[in-house]
């Protein structure tokens, strides 16, 4: 399904103000949150769901951490290139940005336990095993972080869900460089 990047002159009158927020808030409108403009039902849940984790109290690598993790359990080539060039602009190492693309953990406990539990999470559609809950406790994470990571894993599954039923969403210029490709 060839989904359209909407923008504010061709987009739905409902989901105009929701871009113009967005706009407001990060300086454009992403391509994704563009194609979704197609339904101001979809953009509101969206736009919502970005605001809340954006409230989280989760430290913002393992934010990121978490996107990207499901980013590559989904086959989301959107949200991969998004959280690589957020953990990039964060300073995470290379090494461990690389490593999560390929489906791999990174190199700190919490953020293998946060990659875990977001894989998890998503995965298993939310029976997440006692052996990964035991792991993200032993790595600090108590139980609002791991609701935070559940927040952010809804999310990302939500992104993947658009990138996958659009065939793909074209990447913002910005996110071209981390381009993803499985």
């Amino acid at each position: 399904m060839r989904l359209i990047i909407q923008t504010p002159d061709s987009a739905p009158a409902d989901s105009r103000p929701i871009m113009q927020a967005i706009a407001a808030d990060l300086g454009l409108v992403p391509n994704l949150a563009a194609t979704a403009a197609t339904s101001p039902a979809l953009l509101a849940g969206f736009d919502g769901l970005r605001r809340a984790v954006a409230s989280t109290k989760l430290d913002p690598v393992l934010r990121e951490v978490a996107g990207l993790a499901v980013g590559v359990a989904v086959d989301n080539h959107y949200g991969v290139a998004f959280h690589s060039t957020m953990l990039a602009s964060l300073g995470l190492d290379e090494a461990d940005i690389d490593a999560m693309r390929q489906g791999h953990a990174p190199s700190d406990a919490t953020a293998a336990a946060t990659h875990q539990l977001a894989r998890e999470v998503v995965l298993a559609r939310g029976k997440v095993s006692d052996a990964t809950v035991a792991q993200a406790t032993e790595a600090g994470l108590g139980t609002e972080a791991i609701l935070e990571i559940v927040l952010e894993g809804t999310f990302a599954g939500l992104v993947g869900t658009i990138d996958n039923l659009a065939d793909h969403v074209d990447l913002d210029e910005f996110l071209a460089p981390r381009a993803w490709n499985t």
